[in-house]
């Protein structure tokens, strides 16, 4: 197993990392660029649609890990589980969010269109057999499976979508979703195909990312942000389908938990203030790290800050689920006191700072004189 996991991993990761060169290059040419206003904090035009390196190395990497597992009998694509439908709904499901989302990238689709593209590519995986049926070890009722699967693929597809706004920030923060997705997957024997596919989604982001961390040379695009959410809501299913622990269904949740905060957090504030839902389609700058920004960090701090906070929710759902809740809650009171500490000891320093710039200042103003 561990083979064909580095396999998956480097076979992706070397693919986005020569294919993304490329995509700067149609960029370019087909006018797909952020240039700077009053929302992107980019001083220059950026290409944006890096995403279609991310999508290239994980579609090669899990093709050819699918046929060579099967070839080793590792796969059994026509087995009970039924992963040749599963894969195929997967496969035709990346392919719209893909072009639609490249379209958005090219020529700014309307909210409505985008969500309801989303939404049918939910509904080809859930019809492709990829769904939410078990929880606790009770099936539910399909009505209610409906619901849940459409409404999670749609939602974490927005989610990782939303928090893309810095560079590195949703490339990153799927990235350490996927390494704890990985972790819980092996731990809790989940379907091989669930591993590797989740191995080549970090593979393709770790090639990506060199060319998207600050300052970045592109950016992940439309295009690649709502990929990183689909991939990341549809692997999440498939590594938790045939497990009946509520904890380890509750753990993609908690490896998700900024992304869906941030989400969740941006539909009530858009609807408290525009006092409609439609005004849940209009951008603001109240997202996470728009908040840390006004704050003063910079663009680094800020998605450092960020990865800090997904990395240990992820570390929570692994405590979670290895250990249960109290040791859980006992982990959450640890961090909530090294960050009350830490918060505490980051406004000495800013006063400090502060008081240092102002003398310096004075010293400047008696030598003028």
């Amino acid at each position: 197993m561990w083979g064909d996991i580095a396999i998956a991993f480097l076979l992706a990761f070397v693919t986005a990392f020569i294919g993304t060169p490329y995509t700067i290059k149609l960029a370019r040419k087909v006018g797909a660029l952020t240039v700077p206003n009053n929302r992107n904090i980019n001083n220059k035009p950026v290409p944006r649609i890096g995403g279609i390196a991310v999508i290239a190395g994980f579609i090669v990497s899990a093709l050819y890990l699918t046929i060579t597992m099967c070839i080793e009998n590792k796969l059994e694509l026509n087995d009970m589980d039924n992963y040749k439908v599963k894969l195929l709904g997967f496969l035709l499901g990346i392919i719209i969010i893909g072009i639609f989302a490249y379209l958005d990238d090219i020529k700014n689709l309307k909210p409505y269109i985008k969500l309801s593209v989303q939404v049918i590519a939910a509904i080809i995986i859930y019809v492709a057999g990829i769904r939410i049926d078990v929880i606790n070890g009770m099936q539910i009722p399909d009505i209610l499976s409906f619901i849940l699967t459409v409404g999670w693929i749609v939602g974490i597809t927005n989610a990782i979508n939303l928090i893309d706004g810095l560079d590195g920030l949703s490339s990153g923060i799927t990235l350490i979703s996927c390494l704890f997705l990985l972790i819980i997957f092996t731990a809790n024997y989940s379907p091989l195909i669930s591993i590797i596919l989740v191995t080549a989604l970090a593979g393709s982001i770790v090639g990506f990312m060199p060319y998207n961390m600050h300052p970045a040379k592109t950016f992940i695009g439309d295009v690649g942000a709502q990929f990183l959410g689909f991939a990341l809501a549809v692997i999440s299913i498939l590594g938790v389908a045939k497990t009946v622990t509520l904890f380890v269904l509750i753990a993609p949740i908690l490896v998700l938990g900024l992304p869906i905060f941030d989400t969740l957090f941006a539909i009530i504030r858009r609807i408290v203030r525009g006092k409609s839902l439609k005004a849940v389609f209009s951008a603001d700058k109240g997202h996470l790290h728009h908040r840390l920004m006004k704050k003063g960090y910079t663009q680094k701090q800020a998605v450092a800050i960020l990865y800090a906070a997904s990395t240990t929710l992820g570390l929570l759902s692994i405590i979670l689920i290895d250990e249960g809740i109290w040791k859980s809650l006992s982990f959450m009171l640890i961090i909530a006191a090294i960050m009350a500490f830490g918060y505490k000891e980051i406004k000495k320093y800013k006063r400090a700072v502060i008081r240092e710039n102002i003398r310096l200042k004075r010293v400047k103003k008696e030598d003028l004189k």
